[in-house]
């Protein structure tokens, strides 16, 4: 089922992470590498849950780009990988393409570094190849504000849909009612931490209001520490 609406179909999606390497890391500078980093492992960890494959790339890892930050195979270690032979744009690779073809999806979510290339050429071939595509900007990274706004807006007028990390978790996910519903909402908290503070807040809340597990915590902890002292 492909992607309708505009949303994205978890059972039609697959993850393309491009060139996320560490060498490559150092020239980021539209999003902080702490936050960038995140969204990396949150995107990723977000396929996992949803069943998503995911095919990774790296350009030259041996080399001062360096090689592919951890967080894409330990967030997911079902994660396919596919060598380039010094191909810059990805999609010029027949065993990426044959891995994504493999698939039976046709809906790309694509993530990158640097956006400009690494997510612009392979989304922009696969759009002309009949593929719905998508772009994580905010799991992706530029050299400049300029080259990350000038990125967004070629990819738009070009028909590939410009996401954030926090909208691909969320149509991933799809609902509540589902029994790893923690893990999911660990992922919004790490994108979002204030709603990872708001949570807190109304669970104490409502501890405070039925004397539940958690009322008036600061208190029990230093009594506590004297009982144990």
């Amino acid at each position: 089922m492909n992607s309708t609406a505009g949303l994205i179909a978890p059972e039609d999606a697959v993850l393309l992470m491009v060139d996320h390497q560490s060498g490559l890391l150092q020239v980021v500078r539209d999003i902080s590498i702490a936050e960038l980093r995140m969204n990396v492992a949150s995107v990723t960890k977000a396929a996992t849950l949803a069943g998503v494959p995911v095919i990774a790339t790296a350009s030259v890892p041996a080399g001062t780009n360096g090689p592919l930050i951890p967080e894409v195979f330990d967030n997911a270690p079902h994660t396919t990988y596919v060598s380039r032979q010094g191909q810059i744009n990805a999609w010029d690779v027949e065993g990426f393409r044959a891995a994504v073809e493999a698939t039976g999806r046709k809906t790309l979510l694509i993530a990158g570094i640097m956006t400009s290339i690494c997510v612009v050429e392979p989304a922009l071939a696969a759009l002309a190849d009949g593929y719905t595509v998508y772009a994580i900007i905010d799991a992706s990274g530029a050299y400049s504000d300029a080259s990350q706004r000038i990125s967004i807006a070629r990819l738009t007028q070009a028909g590939v849909v410009v996401v954030d990390t926090e909208a691909v978790i969320s149509e991933l996910q799809q609902t509540w009612a589902r029994a790893d519903y923690a893990e999911w909402g660990a992922l919004h908290s790490a994108v979002i931490p204030s709603y990872f503070a708001a949570a807190e807040l109304a669970q104490r809340s409502a501890a405070e209001a039925t004397g539940g597990e958690g009322a008036d915590a600061e208190v029990k902890w230093a009594e506590a520490r004297v009982v144990n002292a």
